[in-house]
């Protein structure tokens, strides 16, 4: 029995999509069956998938978008990039992206599964079905070895994980103001965030920076192309 006869067999009826590209299977499941789905693919004799080794959130608000946009928007004699105002790399604290039409919910909770047994990988990708409150179910049950990776996912991407024993922030501090992996997380503003010793705790002071590239566009002679005015 390969791996996708063992899926079929043993959740068939949850996926709602998969892809196979790189020699890896990647499942995509609801939300709302994401714990019971775990719990057939830990325990189920056909697929037992023992270890989950990597859970993470993604954000897809700019999702397939580039700031290289071309000729029309890029300048060639600098560092300027096409980039337009409104995307997040510009956003200050209190500014609003266009989210526009994503064509799909805008975070998603991502799962990489090892089963010893078999020797098999799987992904597994559960989208978040509310932008404004992002929330998935809890499968620290499952996995114990979660607790940390579904806290680092709150702590990030804010999204939420129900019934999870302690879902804090992990790696911020308790004060931190937002989730720093979101796109329209601001990366340039009026405000510095650092800690404070004496008042022990993050701090937001006012201050002001100019932005800048750090990342030029480099022009160089490429080899896969002949210039036909020199013959």
């Amino acid at each position: 029995m390969n791996l996708q006869t063992a899926l079929k067999e043993t959740i068939g009826e949850y996926i709602v999509d998969q892809t196979f590209d790189r020699g890896e299977l990647t499942i995509q499941v609801e939300a709302k069956h994401w714990r019971e789905v775990a719990e057939r693919l830990e325990s189920s004799e056909a697929t037992r998938f023992e270890q989950c080794v990597d859970l993470c959130g993604v954000d897809y608000l700019e999702y397939g978008r580039d700031e290289w946009a071309g000729e029309e928007t890029v300048s060639y004699t600098g560092y300027s990039r096409g980039v337009e105002p409104n995307t997040s790399g510009w956003l200050k604290f209190g500014d609003e992206p266009d989210l526009g039409d994503l064509g799909r919910p805008r975070f998603a909770v991502v799962a990489h599964l090892l089963s010893y047994t078999h020797n098999w990988r799987l992904r597994v990708r559960v989208y978040c079905p509310d932008d404004e409150a992002p929330a998935v179910p809890s499968v620290v049950s499952v996995w114990a070895g979660l607790n940390w990776f579904e806290r680092e996912a709150f702590d990030l991407f804010g999204i939420l994980f129900d019934g999870h024993p302690d879902l804090r922030r992990i790696l911020t501090d308790y004060g931190f103001v937002g989730h720093p992996f979101r796109k329209d997380f601001p990366l340039i503003g009026h405000v510095e965030v650092r800690y404070d010793d004496e008042k022990q705790r993050v701090v937001y002071e006012p201050v002001s920076i100019e932005p800048r590239v750090l990342v030029p566009k480099v022009h160089r002679d490429d080899s896969r192309y002949i210039d036909l005015d020199e013959g």
